[in-house]
């Protein structure tokens, strides 16, 4: 796994918000391995306990109550932040729109807001590029697209990298956005909403039948969780910020993935189709920038993370 260094081997105080879930509970065992200091911040809603790395500090904090995350900045006294914290579901964001904007636009204010008064050098923000372009954008898509979100979800990433930009212009530290395509992986929950790889896994596994939304001929860009926690330490080594699409480059459809999984679990399971749901159509992220700033590039075939997912699954 090939990961930039910081510069002279330094290492860091790091906060991870959202450290207790799938993303965050990978990057900070990564980070952990680096020598650095990993304090997590979660409120556990879907986070796990059993995720947590036992060298890690974890304080049960929700984001959007500032005053209680003032105190976890005052006792650590972090170098970086990691925020990938977030309200991750798009059926819930429809259902609930003033949660996902209380959750993904106020929290993340509230630590941009923590980060300039106690002198943060990296803010990382974990976004989405499979929920923010939209249907009418070219594919591969760059970073330089238009933002044409059809979710509360993708409306409120937009809106809170938004406000990273403007805190980048008033505030001294470095803000990094990783835009993810869809990514899965060990640890992703399979009982959620989000997550198809996750999902699918599990009842192929227990034999259960798998339902796909509409179609199935709905396209996107999975990417692998390690190589989504590499993206995130090379962030530790670039001098200036920036917004990266983190995919794979390769697009592949619900039932093609659906298919592969089926043959790597040995599952009988039956595959029906139900009613479409609100989603953009297709995704596929351009990935070129992330290659040649920050030094970055996916090393995991799907076909090779399915199967370290699967294998994940069955343990």
């Amino acid at each position: 796994m090939t990961i930039r260094q910081t510069s002279n081997a330094q290492r860091l105080t790091c906060l991870v918000t959202g450290g207790a879930g799938f993303i965050g509970s990978n990057l900070a065992e990564v980070l952990i391995q680096e020598g650095h200091k990993v304090v997590i911040v979660d409120n556990l809603s879907t986070g796990r306990k059993e995720n947590i790395p036992q060298k890690a500090r974890f304080f049960e904090v929700d984001i959007t109550q500032k005053s209680k995350l003032e105190k976890v900045f005052e006792k650590i006294k972090p170098d970086a932040v990691f925020h990938l914290a977030a309200q991750a579901s798009v059926n819930n964001s429809i259902r609930d729109p003033v949660l996902d904007v209380k959750v993904n636009v106020i929290g993340t204010i509230n630590l941009l807001d923590l980060c300039a008064k106690h002198e943060v050098k990296h803010f990382i923000f974990s976004s989405t590029g499979g929920a923010i372009y939209g249907d009418d954008a070219s594919r591969p898509t760059p970073e330089t697209a238009d933002a044409n979100p059809l979710t509360p979800y993708g409306i409120d990433k937009l809106h809170a990298e938004r406000f990273i930009e403007f805190y980048s212009k008033k505030a001294p530290f470095k803000t990094i956005i990783l835009r993810y395509a869809n990514v899965y992986g060990p640890k992703q929950d399979p009982l959620g909403e989000a997550g198809v790889v996750a999902i699918f896994t599990a009842k192929m596994l227990s034999g259960e039948p798998v339902t796909i939304y509409g179609d199935g001929e709905q396209t996107r860009d999975f990417v692998y969780v390690g190589d989504v926690v590499r993206a995130n330490l090379n962030t530790l080594g670039l001098k200036s910020g920036g917004t990266f699409n983190i995919g794979s480059g390769v697009e592949k459809s619900v039932n093609e993935v659906a298919q592969v999984l089926k043959t790597a679990t040995a599952s009988k399971s039956e595959i029906i189709h139900g009613d479409p749901k609100i989603e953009q159509r297709h995704s596929l992220l351009d990935n070129r920038k992330a290659t040649l700033e920050l030094d970055w590039r996916p090393e995991v075939t799907l076909e090779e993370g399915l199967k370290k997912t699967v294998d994940y699954f069955k343990k």
